[in-house]
């Protein structure tokens, strides 16, 4: 039986909101191991000048306990 464990997690990147994902599971696997999955809770957007600059999630990685 495996024990699951999940944790909030907040990222941006100023390309788009699934770059933003894979920096925030890339930089997240450096301290924590064995991830399962990840479930976008939310996403926004940051508009300087009438562009936008910035997209931003809040993510809710799952990993394995062992």
């Amino acid at each position: 039986m495996a024990v699951l464990k999940v944790i909030e997690v907040l990222s941006n990147s100023d390309k788009s909101w699934e770059d933003a994902t894979r920096k925030a599971v890339k930089q997240a696997s450096e301290s924590v191991k064995n991830i399962k999955s990840v479930y976008v809770k939310e996403q926004s957007a940051i508009v300087k000048d009438n562009e936008v600059t910035e997209f931003r999630v809040n993510l809710k990685l799952t990993f394995e306990v062992k």
